[in-house]
């Protein structure tokens, strides 16, 4: 990940504002509360093997995030996978505690699942967000560009979200007179989704979906359509650009083709 995309006040101002992250904190900070009342009723046997214990989850949450923070490309990503890794340790641990409490924590899980969800990158890049009726407009009108890159995305989509921040970035990198980018949100417009042969959910769910236009005829997508429902790779801003050739996109306007 980039360093840039690294801002402790950032991420501060978000887990302190957004509710999913203030949720979960609290709920990860009550472990801390919980396991010193816990000293007091455990035997010297389970206490001694909580320590144990907790000193190996710890080990091995770190090592998880050091692999994640690696390989996850946007901070969406590597927050989403944290808090899950999180949350499996935390569980395990107050197994060796009281299944009771276990129980409780599931619970409290489940509602902030439930009442909440990750925030999305909010930034848009050089891209625009887009009704349908506008990119209808737009891929028909011969004074805009001629390739059109178009993300469908839907804000209760957890792939959408934990994607949202390569999409304006890739925009920032490859925009320009010949290729523009946009960005059609089915949460708003979800009868937009048949028009472009996009399946929103279920076990067929595509989103996000990329379709590149060409003076208003449709020349690729991703993923493609596939009818045995074989699983999507995590959506990064080289598999984009790669699947979409923009880097010959990109070089094709330099050098005035």
């Amino acid at each position: 990940m980039d360093k840039k995309r690294s801002n402790p006040m950032e991420w501060l101002n978000q887990m302190v504002g957004e509710p999913y992250y203030f949720f979960h904190f609290l709920a990860f900070f009550s472990y801390f509360i919980v396991r010193s009342s816990a000293s007091n009723v455990l035997s010297p046997q389970i206490t001694q093997l909580l320590f144990y214990r907790e000193i190996q989850a710890v080990l091995a949450f770190f090592m998880l995030i050091a692999y994640k923070m690696a390989r996850e490309e946007t901070w969406e990503a590597f927050i989403a996978d944290t808090l899950f890794f999180g949350k499996i340790f935390l569980i395990a641990l107050t197994l060796i505690m009281d299944y009771h409490l276990t129980l409780w924590y599931l619970v409290v899980f489940s509602v902030i699942y439930v009442l909440t969800q990750q925030p999305p990158y909010e930034e848009l890049g050089s891209a625009s967000k887009l009704t349908p009726l506008q990119l209808e407009a737009l891929l028909t009108e011969g004074n805009t560009s001629r390739f059109w890159l178009v993300e469908f995305r839907a804000s209760f989509s957890s792939s959408c979200r934990r994607a949202s921040r390569c999409f304006p970035e890739l925009s920032i990198t490859y925009s320009n007179k010949n290729l523009s980018f946009g960005i059609v949100d089915l949460g708003l417009f979800p009868n937009a989704a048949e028009k472009f042969g996009i399946s929103p959910g279920g076990s067929m769910g595509q989103l996000p979906t990329y379709i590149l236009f060409e003076n208003a005829i449709e020349v690729s997508r991703f993923p493609e359509f596939n009818f045995e429902a074989t699983p999507t790779p995590p959506i990064t801003k080289r598999l984009l650009a790669r699947h979409f050739e923009l880097d010959r996109h990109l070089l094709e306007y330099v050098n005035g083709k």
